[in-house]
């Protein structure tokens, strides 16, 4: 039996989401918007594709969540996107409201599914969505560290001049400028980074990392990235539809993991088909603890700021 994978929201990283999901040949795929003609003009357009890609699934778009019905994986990327000056705390309070009911709604025709959330701020947009649907813990989580390491592996790399695939690197934290690219488990094919690369250019490209949203903004003007945070989301997607225990770093909510409780906060965490099957607990240096306690405070502000 096929899977199914529902996408809220048909913008530019829904849309992308799509794309990369039909390319995986991840199973059937419902785009949904509010707009009316959006998804389904998209859907359509991606489904034509099938005879040249492949793909034999359906790719369906629509404005009614009972088209949605049955899902395994749910991903949220409905919401208002940052234009340049604006940081993604600015982004709250109105995606507070769209994720809350695309949440709502999309929990009440898919009570199995495993909700990805990637709309900004993410972790209190996972937070929202995690009170509102009624989900287990394990099954509600934030696409964040899979973009951030996505980004910090691409830097080192071009510094490096290596391929990225065999940079291996984890960023941890909030999903902003507090985000905590870790160094000293950075490595290339097992050779740590801090023996081929100097002080001065890890620091460089650690800030770039944390940076890295809103560097795009400032190119695109009218918009943020997508084509990477919807691979991010589907790589997580697929994870989890294939049960393949991938190690992924995710905004996952801890239960005294790190010596935190209650809060969504991006964790290396291994996805299967229950969603986050566990937490992956590391001891951390003072340097990095005191990072990830700068990203609970502005995490718990955010939460506080949702209302919920």
């Amino acid at each position: 039996m096929q899977k199914k994978i529902t996408i809220i929201g048909a913008g530019n990283v829904g849309a992308t989401a799509a794309h990369w999901a039909l390319a995986r040949r991840l199973g059937d795929i419902v785009l949904l918007d509010v707009m009316e003609g959006i998804p389904q003009g998209k859907a359509l357009d991606l489904w034509q594709a099938g005879p040249l890609d492949g793909f034999a699934g359906t790719v369906t778009g629509s404005n009614d969540y009972a088209d949605t019905a049955g899902s395994d994986v749910v991903i949220i990327t409905a919401g208002l996107a940052r234009k340049p000056g604006m940081s993604r705390d600015d982004l709250l309070a109105r995606n507070v409201a769209i994720v809350r009911s695309c949440a709502e709604e999309a929990v009440r025709h898919s009570p199995d599914c495993v909700m990805i959330v990637v709309t900004n701020p993410i972790d209190a947009m996972v937070h929202t969505a995690f009170k509102v649907s009624g989900l287990p813990k394990n099954r509600v989580i934030g696409m964040a560290g899979v973009l951030d390491s996505a980004r910090y592996r691409t830097f080192l790399a071009d510094a490096l001049g290596v391929a990225p695939a065999d940079v291996f690197a984890l960023v941890m934290g909030i999903h902003g400028d507090k985000m905590l690219p870790l160094v000293r488990l950075a490595n290339v094919a097992g050779v740590p980074i801090t023996d081929l690369l100097d002080r001065e250019t890890i620091d460089g490209i650690v800030r770039r990392t944390q940076m890295g949203g809103i560097e795009i903004v400032n190119h695109l003007k009218t918009g943020s990235a997508f084509y990477t945070p919807g691979l991010a989301a589907i790589e997580m997607a697929e994870a989890i539809l294939t049960d393949s225990r991938r190690v992924m770093p995710c905004a996952a909510y801890l239960d005294g993991e790190f010596g935190i409780s209650g809060y969504f906060l991006g964790v290396p965490v291994v996805l299967g088909s229950n969603g986050v099957e566990r937490i992956l607990e590391f001891e951390l240096t003072e340097e990095e603890r005191a990072a990830l306690d700068e990203s609970v405070a502005a995490v718990s502000r955010q939460m506080e700021a949702t209302g919920l």
